[in-house]
Parts: structure tokens; sequence; C-alpha cells
């Protein structure tokens, strides 16, 4: 593991950073939702592994269960929610020129993040 964050919607651990890509596994705990977002940077492609999701892309709600993938392409609104009483948790790969967590604009956070 090459890093392990704590968030208040869960945690990740970062499983791969290298130059063109990173992964991280993404566990949402059971009412949580990250923050509505957009990366100047980077393109995301999430898969879930556990649970069911619903995620926010441009404003338009999609719901994912086990197996299932979408795109985030660069520059779009997105927010992943655990919207169920079970853990979601996801895969995370991300690609672009930049990775780093300060590449995340929030449009809104339940948690009073900027």
């Amino acid at each position: 593991m090459l890093e392990i964050g704590e968030r208040p919607w869960g945690k990740y651990y970062v499983l791969a950073d290298e130059p063109n890509y990173k992964l991280k596994r993404i566990e949402v705990n059971p009412g949580q939702k990250l923050s509505y977002q957009y990366h100047h940077k980077r393109q995301e492609q999430w898969t879930i592994i556990e649970g069911d999701a619903t995620v926010v892309l441009d404003d338009k709600e999609i719901g994912l269960k086990y197996g299932e993938s979408i795109f985030i392409p660069l520059g779009a609104k997105h927010r992943m929610m655990n919207l169920s009483d079970k853990p979601v948790v996801f895969i995370e790969v991300q690609t672009g020129t930049y990775f780093g967590e300060d590449d995340i604009v929030r449009i809104e956070d339940e948690y009073n993040r900027e």
C-alpha cells in the first residue's frame, strides 16, 4: 500500500502511483458521499467491486452495481454517493497529466471542505 487516506466519508488506498496513471481502492461508508467536484488535469474510470452506488455525472444520477463501470471525462462534474446501508467499494483508475489531491475543485461538499 503506497498511501492510505482517511476521509469523513470513508477511506482510500493508493495501490499504484505511476507517471501515467494512479490506481486507488475507495471505500464509501453507508449514507456518505464524496464532494461534487471536477479536475483540471485528470479523468477517471470507476468500477464497483462491492455494494450499490449512485454516481452523479454532470447533474445526472446513475446507479451502478457490482462489476459495472463509469468513465468520468476530464472536467466533468462528478460525485460518488452511497445511499445504501452497506459499504460501497470501487476501483478508480486516474489517467492524465497530474494526480495530486490538490487537483480537486469542490463545487459542493457535505463536510464543509474547500
